[in-house]
């Protein structure tokens, strides 16, 4: 049996991907506020504590409107401690998160450690401009990424280290900014999709960026 930890397990994908991996057999600790909170490395290592040896860590989070403050349009708009917020949230979170949760997977045979990113964190994709605080930590997570799936290929050669996009999901995140006529995914589906691309991966993919469909997204 496959154990999973999936982080952001309350949100719409997040409960979405636990309820498909425990559909399928696996033995899922969910994991969300307040037992873990992004912005409290205490909360984190205390969780990891009590993760065991997964083979499969899910990081399903993220901050891109919170009350009165949302994508900027302009830079005009931009704010240091929003900014702050979102780099706490989107990358510097994840980023412990496989702090302290990938020394705990398995040293040999395949694992899978994935964070959810966003196709806007490209930078050879970025055409439009605007919403920099997202666009940028979502960057930076990217980057992140890259830089522990080279360090964790010394632990287990066949482990593996992504992000992943999952389209545009109707969760609270993206309800906002939903647009007519455009890809909508509900989150049962979403997962699904996700977790065929997971499967799908190999340890020479380790440190990519892959959308929902399984097609690279661009640095």
């Amino acid at each position: 049996m496959t154990r999973a930890v999936v982080i952001g397990a309350s949100g719409g994908i997040g409960a979405a991907l636990a309820d498909a991996l425990a559909e399928e057999g696996a033995d899922v600790l969910r994991l969300s506020r307040p037992d873990l909170d992004l912005t409290d490395e205490a909360t984190i290592a205390a969780a990891a504590a009590r993760a065991g040896t997964p083979e499969l860590v899910i990081v399903a989070t993220g901050v891109l409107h919170d009350g009165e403050r949302g994508p900027e349009k302009a830079m005009r708009e931009l704010d240091p401690v929003w900014l702050a917020r979102q780099y706490a949230v989107n990358a510097i979170g994840p980023a412990l998160v496989a702090k302290h949760f990938l020394p705990l997977m398995p040293r040999t045979g395949r694992s899978v450690f994935a964070a959810l990113s966003a196709r806007v964190g490209s930078i050879g994709d970025n055409r439009l401009g605007g919403w920099y605080g997202y666009r940028a930590s979502k960057a930076a997570l990217n980057q992140l990424i890259r830089t522990l799936a080279i360090e964790d290929k010394r632990r287990n050669d066949r482990g593996i280290v992504v992000a992943l996009h999952p389209g545009t999901v109707d969760t609270k995140l993206s309800q906002p900014f939903q647009q007519r006529g455009r890809d909508l995914f509900q989150p049962g589906r979403a997962a699904v999709q996700l977790l065929d691309v997971i499967d799908g991966l190999r340890p020479t993919d380790s440190g990519k960026h892959f959308a929902w469909d399984g097609a690279e997204v661009p640095a």
